[in-house]
């Protein structure tokens, strides 16, 4: 496996060849060494396309490019920022709990339900002009009934907006106006 296939999300090490190993500590910053004649190492920064310095020891010199996309553990749960991701029962939480200290806003909504209809391509607006924030949708159908449950949904649409795994703010209904001021006051809180 290559450091450009391997995701880097949990404190790890990886291996992918005798020359080459990895140290993950954070989602976000991975070093990595190269076991050879020029003792050089890799910082990866960044949280979205990860930028690569190298530095070589023996020459003091250094290089930066980005070398590819690396994905964060948010990516690796099953959702990117800049777009909608549906979400079950079962990827919800995992989802929530990768998206760390980002607002996460979850689009509760039905088939069947004109207005949930109308938001959609708004929500799907939103989540393209706001980056810093993970947008979500879940279908309360009979599969997902568990955890609409245990979100306490009444009404369809509903928004949750969660941070630190916590319900902080919620909309019921199509109120686009609404949404858009609950976003904005757990963006700057």
């Amino acid at each position: 496996m290559s450091l450009l296939q391997s995701a880097v999300s949990t404190p790890s090490t990886v291996s992918s060849s005798p020359s080459l190993s990895c140290a993950a500590a954070h989602p976000i910053v991975a070093s990595c060494s190269v076991s050879s004649t020029s003792n050089s190492f890799f910082l990866l920064r960044s949280s979205s396309l990860k930028t690569v310095t190298s530095v070589s020891s023996s020459r003091n010199n250094k290089r930066k490019g980005v070398i590819g996309k690396v994905r964060s553990s948010l990516e690796t749960a099953g959702a990117r920022v800049g777009q909608v991701t549906e979400v079950t029962k079962d990827t919800f939480w995992p989802i929530v709990n990768a998206a760390e200290d980002k607002a996460v806003v979850l689009d509760m909504y039905t088939q069947w339900c004109g207005p949930c209809k109308v938001i959609a391509p708004k929500y799907q607006e939103l989540s393209e002009k706001y980056l810093d924030v993970v947008f979500l949708k879940l279908d309360c159908n009979q599969e997902n009934k568990p955890l609409a449950k245990e979100l306490g949904i009444r009404v369809v649409p509903t928004f949750k907006i969660l941070k630190h795994n916590k319900i902080v703010k919620e909309v019921t209904g199509a109120k686009f106006d609404d949404l858009v001021a609950a976003i904005e006051t757990v963006r700057s809180s």
